[in-house]
């Protein structure tokens, strides 16, 4: 998971299963069962935020091997060709300012979380990822859960049963429930201070996005405003090209006209050195 955005979400998901293992921690103090997803859920923030940090190194590495061209390059190169490089080298370079933007927040909330997970774990608990990578290298065929059965052995009083919460399905599995159930054991003013943090970080990363698009949306104008110097450039070369063309064909025009009066010129002057000598030859013969 090299996305920002998901990330972001990863990071929501794990404090909605704190909230929800700080309930069920209310409810029963011994109940761990929240502990191997959240762990799981870490060791899959902390492998996105690596692989963030090296996506933003490889992109900037990219884009400094492609800002140096060659010596020769800016004598071998077109228009076109160096329109496009610049296309690609600011794709980059924004690619590598989101990525690293979104890194500061997330190595935050990285840290916070971890906070949170030890404050509810206790302090003796050991990393969420070394703990999940235990868990999954001690798994076998006989610790699967065990499947559970619809009844209890101590089932709730019909009081309890007419006037408790209502549910779509009564037998539904606690776990499986929505986050709306989960929450019953919370105050009013917590869930209400956890969603107006949650609205609150929500609009950061709006404002945030917004101001992205916002540059985005300014260096492609800048880029339009960039290839519309360039159409006019090359409408000039073109017009002045059109006009040496038509030069060049009066020129050649012009010499063509030269060249057949020169020929005829030629050929008056033979005829009339002709008639010269022999006007001469009638006159000595005489």
């Amino acid at each position: 998971m090299s996305n920002p955005s998901q990330l972001f979400l990863l990071a929501d998901h794990i404090k909605l299963s704190l909230l929800e293992w700080q309930r069920a921690q209310n409810l029963d103090p011994d109940d761990n069962s929240h502990n191997s997803d959240v762990s799981r859920s870490f060791d899959q923030l902390r492998n996105g935020i690596a692989s963030l940090e090296q996506e933003s190194a490889r992109l900037q590495e990219a884009g400094d091997e492609a800002f140096v061209p060659p010596p020769f390059a800016a004598y071998i190169y077109t228009i076109a060709t160096f329109t496009i490089g610049l296309l690609f080298i600011l794709i980059l370079t924004r690619a590598s300012q989101a990525i690293t933007e979104s890194l500061p927040g997330l190595h935050k909330q990285f840290d916070e979380l971890i906070s949170q997970y030890h404050s509810l774990a206790g302090s003796s608990s050991q990393d969420p990822g070394e703990e999940a990578d235990e868990l999954s290298s001690s798994a076998n065929p006989s610790a699967r859960k065990s499947k559970t059965v619809r009844f209890s052995e101590n089932p709730p009083s019909p009081t309890q049963e007419l006037f408790g919460r209502y549910r779509d399905d009564p037998n539904a599995d606690p776990e499986s429930l929505g986050y709306s159930d989960h929450a019953a054991g919370l105050s009013n003013q917590q869930i209400h201070a956890y969603h107006s943090q949650i609205l609150q970080e929500q609009d950061d990363h709006l404002d945030r996005l917004g101001e992205s698009i916002g540059r985005q949306r300014e260096l492609s104008m800048r880029i339009g405003d960039e290839l519309e110097s360039h159409m006019a450039i090359l409408e000039e070369v073109d017009e002045a090209t059109d006009r040496h063309s038509s030069r060049l064909d009066r020129a050649k025009r012009a010499l063509g006209r030269v060249a057949k009066g020169a020929s005829d010129n030629k050929q008056m002057a033979i005829i009339f050195a002709l008639i010269v000598i022999l006007v001469l030859l009638i006159a000595i013969l005489k």
